[in-house]
């Protein structure tokens, strides 16, 4: 059983499956991008989703959709610091800053954020000395080449093989900056620079990266691995989405990012309720 202290005397405790709420505050982001315009409809939003099964709100500024734009530093702050405050006010659930820059991570954490979730894996300048210092847990993204270019054209030896390299090198480097591997999540990271084929070959095969020693987020509600699959678009991809968290969390994926949150959490409920049994008598 995995349990991460956080600096706040808060645990994250990864024994059991955890739903990540997708809260982006952004204007383009690829499914939700402009539905929250305002700290107070965000707010609303995250206190929704933590209701109906969420027990971490997972808050970005930034889109990383295929062919996303940079977004300046100034602006990233300015749309997300404010409804981690809001937040915070309001709620001592577990919040992520979703970023890859070094500022935005320590404003974020000073601000109440208690996991640092990096698409790029503490690789941008100053990133893994920031996250080693706040002392918070991070997620390790895999992502090959960059929003603007990764599904060009993305290629591999072995594709599972190839991420797990990335991953030890990653935690490696981790270490050696001070952070320990016990507070360290692996992200393989679902539609980052992979065909349809590389996303399910990593489905199937997603328990592999807890060998590695470390717990595993699975993120893959509404991409388009579920929409190319089946035909879908963004706001018809609720089933695929659900089932791909479920075969996930079957694998043991502790952490599990969705947008979907009611549905997903009465999925999960009714996989536990079988795997575990219900105590008392409906």
């Amino acid at each position: 059983m995995s349990k991460i202290n956080l600096p706040n005397g808060k645990v994250l405790d990864l024994s059991q499956t955890h739903i990540m709420g997708i809260l982006n505050f952004t204007p383009d982001s690829f499914s939700d991008g402009g539905s929250y315009q305002h700290v107070d409809s965000a707010v609303i939003s995250a206190l929704a989703m933590l209701e109906n099964g969420a027990t971490i709100i997972d808050i970005g500024g930034e889109s990383t959709r295929p062919g996303a734009p940079d977004v300046a530093l100034e602006e990233e702050l300015s749309r997300v610091i404010p409804v981690i405050q809001a937040i915070r006010e309001k709620s001592d659930c577990l919040i992520s800053i979703d970023t890859s820059k070094a500022e935005v991570m320590r404003q974020a954490v000073n601000a109440g954020a208690d996991i640092i979730n990096d698409v790029r894996a503490l690789q941008e300048p100053n990133a893994l000395a920031t996250a080693a210092a706040l002392g918070v847990p991070v997620c390790l993204m895999h992502m090959q080449g960059q929003p603007r270019t990764m599904q060009a054209n993305p290629q591999y030896t072995d594709v599972i093989n190839d991420i797990k390299q990335f991953f030890i090198e990653r935690i490696n480097e981790c270490e050696k900056a001070g952070i320990t591997r016990d507070k360290i999540i692996l992200d393989p990271g679902f539609g980052f620079g992979k065909t349809l084929a590389h996303n399910y070959h990593i489905l199937k095969y997603i328990d592999e990266f807890k060998m590695m020693g470390c717990e595993v987020l699975a993120g893959l509600s509404r991409k388009s691995m579920i929409g190319n699959l089946l035909g879908r678009d963004v706001d018809q991809r609720l089933a695929g989405s659900i089932a791909g968290a479920l075969i996930a969390a079957q694998k043991g994926a502790k952490i599990i990012r969705v947008h979907d949150v009611t549905e997903t959490a009465d999925a999960l409920n009714v996989w536990r309720a079988c795997e575990q049994g219900i105590t008392n008598e409906q």
